[in-house]
């Protein structure tokens, strides 16, 4: 009896001491998973967005990690559907038990959502600015990279309030949760900007017959027409139509619609698209932190050299927030869930070289974009305002 009392006691600090062990090797080795969509309709992000997670997180380690520790990262591919995505995400989780997580979408997000408040309690960004994301009461463990999509229609419309007070907009917007996310508190600010929204258009994404919206906003006068929820089709197709349907007015996008390939189809008529960006872009070589981008792709991989998307700035932004918060909540004594949170929203003005402005997280995202304006000689965006915050 003493015998088998013995083995229970010296089984149990041998698993208790197990448990002590690794809690500490998972407090000594800041871990970072990530679910890409490297495969479905949104692989052109997913893509480019996995080597800036790769490449922020070589830098950082490079630098000496966090306070000395370095950081681990593991992946997968989400496919950019729901299930899969939620399954890649629950498998990481169970054998790496990260302390930072990334997703790979909007549905995803908001999927997982009571999962990460309740259960996983892992600090958390994605390929979105859905506003379900930047909620600090609702999802504590959650936040944004940059402005959200109704941030950047804010963005958009203070700056049309600024350049023609009383102008007529249409939101024109795909029949989708991304098209409909920012539309009511679009119409909201309207009223209160003393804008007139006057038309509502709305499309599939991919549409091809535009006509009838065209045709809608020549009647209706709309002197500015704000697209949300596509990434080009039929965005240009109304562009190019307008003309021939007599439609004078300006166009302009959001984040995912404000990128390069859109400005290729669109060739000479590229001057007439304007949009809202979170990030500074990839030819802009006078900050240094795009700079240090473009020496390690060079260096690390030529084939992007020519040129790195806005969707490689999102993840780029965000794993370097998550490296932040991770050295904060590290010099305080721990890297739970709660730490990380109080350490990212501690983040205020924080220089990140040019890629943003200084950084301050409020209400879990940065309220804060930048005008552009298509160039149709060099096929890239020239910035027509500066930094536009809403504090």
């Amino acid at each position: 009896m003493m015998k088998k009392t013995v083995v229970l006691v010296f089984s149990f600090v041998l698993c208790l001491g197990l448990f002590t062990f690794s809690k500490a090797m998972a407090e000594q080795n800041p871990t970072i998973c990530a679910v890409h969509p490297f495969t479905g309709r949104f692989a052109f992000a997913g893509i480019h967005g996995a080597d800036a997670m790769e490449d922020a997180i070589n830098m950082a380690n490079e630098e000496g990690g966090v306070n000395g520790k370095k950081i681990n990262y593991y992946w997968a591919d989400g496919e950019y559907k729901n299930d899969v995505g939620i399954a890649a995400f629950k498998r990481l989780y169970a054998q790496h038990k990260p302390h930072c997580m990334w997703g790979q979408s909007t549905g995803m997000t908001k999927a997982l959502g009571p999962e990460i408040k309740s259960r996983y309690k892992v600090l958390y960004s994605a390929y979105t600015f859905a506003e379900v994301a930047a909620n600090p009461k609702e999802n504590p463990y959650m936040f944004l990279a940059g402005p959200s999509y109704v941030e950047q229609f804010a963005v958009l419309l203070k700056y049309i309030a600024s350049e023609k007070p009383g102008a007529n907009i249409a939101f024109f917007y795909s029949d989708t949760e991304f098209g409909r996310e920012p539309i009511p508190a679009g119409r909201k600010m309207c009223k209160e900007m003393g804008l007139n929204l006057v038309a509502e258009e709305i499309s599939k994404v991919g549409g091809v017959d535009i006509t009838t919206q065209i045709l809608d906003m020549k009647r209706k006068k709309v002197d500015y027409c704000i697209f949300q929820g596509f990434v080009a089709t039929p965005i240009q197709n109304v562009i190019k139509q307008a003309k021939d349907y007599g439609l004078k007015c300006k166009f302009m996008g959001t984040f995912w619609s404000t990128e390069k390939h859109l400005l290729d189809p669109l060739g000479p008529f590229a001057d007439q698209y304007m949009g809202v960006t979170a990030y500074s872009y990839y030819y802009q070589g006078e900050f240094p932190m795009i700079k240090k981008i473009r020496a390690w792709t060079e260096k690390h991989h030529p084939k992007f050299a020519a040129y790195r998307s806005q969707a490689y700035m999102q993840v780029f932004m965000g794993t370097t927030l998550f490296i932040e918060a991770l050295k904060r909540a590290d010099k305080a004594g721990s890297m739970s869930g709660d730490s990380l949170v109080n350490a990212l929203q501690s983040i205020k003005n924080f220089d990140v070289g040019g890629l943003m402005p200084p950084v301050t997280i409020k209400n879990n995202s940065i309220p804060v974009g930048r005008i552009v304006r298509g160039n149709s000689k060099t096929l890239k965006f020239d910035p027509v305002s500066d930094w536009i915050s809403l504090d």
